[in-house]
């Protein structure tokens, strides 16, 4: 594939598309205190503030997909930036929690149909000599959103209100729409015949199962509401997969899955997004609750694992060429168990440099592991079906860290109950906010200091959870994946976009 003359500017428009959505969502858990006391929000409509985003997002992400090679990746990429933008605006000048979560869903529309659509162009715009380089740069774009969207929410909140978290976004959408209207080319696969009923199935699986992985931490797998939406996901999901292998014009290649580099490449990312969701639910938390960060402090504290992903992608987009992606991949997620392992050593005194050096492994590991598992799963990808490539990918990653913050955050929850006293108020006994709280209105020092000490035992067998998944991810690679240098010569599209296996972005 040749290169396009405008790939770098191209590639400085996806990224802030792209940047827009991971910012966003960072920086929504630094507004959450103050949106709640002037709009008057209860904790169901908070929750469904946070979740209504995901399940919208996480549902639509195949359709999406399908429609960005089915119509055209470019305009289906600004029209979900038209919607994410206009939603921003809905949601900023909110006048009530309806509003807002109505603002957030459609925001989670044009996400969707952002998010897939990036990828996929990238790819038709880089030719494969230097699209790891590119893949490289925008994967640490990205972390760097993800690491400060809570400094950027926190400035905003302190300087104006919380609607500027979402008003931040509409400038940005406004530069990016025109320059992709500007400079960016259009792409599309061969026209296919459309695949409603597959869409259908999709959407409520997907969003019955990112359902479910919510419900269980607060409700329980014996719930009722959590058996429907178990119940509508297995239906959902399974009759996906057995309407998208009978029809003749699927939406999903399905086919892709015999692939060893791609299905080893997904279920790997599976089990490392497992590991992160876990890692972003608990680490702000012991750096506010246990440390005493502020808010804008703790996502500074980040920063370290930033700044080596980007040292480090770089690295690895050289090595990647050289040695193939399994190694990487295998290197990667061992360095990035390390880390978690570190982590479950963790005590109430330790401080940050403990924190600060678990965080330089999971930046290596990161940086190594994840574009090399995307390289190997998106080069299983035909060109034609890139959009659906990007959008399973996403699908992945969105499915572990759910998966994540369901599990790992189940662990915590109960290894934090099962060490608090037994002469602890019930009120303190089921999260260390919660514990805290009732310590400040009763004085009693000593149950925050309980409190803290059981949260930090609870996060360290979440932590040593978390190394297991990493590690088994690790087997997985090395057992499934195959390096395509050492694999004898083939032919065809997949194997000519195997041939190029671009690194993918970090969340």
């Amino acid at each position: 594939m040749d290169r396009h003359p405008r790939r770098w500017l191209i590639l400085a428009v996806l990224c802030l598309s792209t940047l827009a959505l991971v910012v966003d969502n960072a920086v929504l858990t630094v507004a959450i205190p103050p949106l709640t006391e002037d709009l008057g929000a209860s904790t169901q409509d908070i929750q469904w503030i946070i979740d209504g985003y995901i399940l919208v997002f996480a549902g639509l992400l195949l359709t999406a997909g399908s429609l960005s090679d089915r119509y055209g990746r470019r305009r289906v990429m600004i029209i979900g930036l038209v919607i994410f933008g206009a939603a921003s605006l809905l949601a900023t000048y909110a006048a009530g929690p309806g509003q807002l979560i109505a603002g957030r869903v459609l925001m989670g529309v044009g996400g969707a149909l952002v998010m897939p659509s990036t990828l996929s162009i990238l790819i038709t715009v880089f030719d494969d000599a230097e699209r790891r380089r590119a893949m490289s740069i925008w994967s640490a774009v990205l972390m760097v959103g993800v690491v400060g969207g809570p400094v950027v929410g926190g400035a905003l909140i302190s300087h104006f209100w919380w609607g500027s978290v979402f008003l931040i976004n509409v400038p940005v959408v406004i530069v990016a729409v025109t320059a992709a209207i500007a400079w960016m080319p259009e792409s599309r696969g061969p026209w296919r015949r459309a695949d409603p009923l597959g869409a259908i199935l999709s959407m409520a699986g997907l969003s019955a199962l990112v359902w479910t992985v919510i419900a269980l931490p607060q409700h329980g797998l014996a719930h009722p509401g959590t058996l429907v939406a178990l119940a509508v996901a297995v239906i959902g999901l399974a009759g996906f997969v057995i309407w998208e292998l009978r029809t003749p014009y699927p939406m999903v290649p399905l086919g892709l899955f015999r692939d060893r580099n791609f299905s080893g490449g997904s279920l790997s990312l599976m089990l490392v997004q497992v590991g992160n969701g876990g890692l972003l639910l608990a680490l702000p938390q012991y750096l506010q609750f246990v440390l005493g960060y502020s808010p804008t402090q703790a996502g500074l504290a980040l920063a370290p694992m930033a700044l080596v992903v980007i040292v480090v992608n770089a690295v690895g987009a050289t090595l990647g060429q050289k040695i193939g992606n399994r190694p990487l991949t295998v290197a990667g997620l061992i360095v990035l168990a390390a880390g978690f392992g570190l982590l479950a050593t963790l005590s109430p005194g330790d401080g940050s440099a403990m924190v600060t050096t678990a965080l330089v492994l999971f930046g290596a590991g990161g940086g190594l592991a994840q574009p090399a598992a995307i390289a190997a799963l998106m080069g299983a990808v035909p060109h034609e079906h890139a959009g659906v490539g990007s959008a399973l990918n996403d699908t992945v990653q969105q499915a572990g860290a759910a998966l994540g913050v369901a599990v790992l955050g189940s662990v915590l929850a109960g290894g934090f109950t099962a060490a608090m006293p037994a002469a602890a108020p019930e009120a303190a006994r089921h999260s260390i906010g919660d514990a805290l709280a009732v310590a400040a209105r009763t004085g009693d020092a000593s149950l925050a200091g309980a409190a803290r000490d059981a949260f930090t035992t609870g996060m360290s067998v979440s932590f040593a959870a978390g190394a297991c998944g990493v590690l088994a991810a690790a087997v997985l690679a090395l057992l499934v994946m195959r390096d395509r240098k050492a694999s004898p010569a083939r032919s065809g599209p997949a194997e000519e976009a195997a041939a190029s296996t671009p690194p993918a972005l970090s969340r």
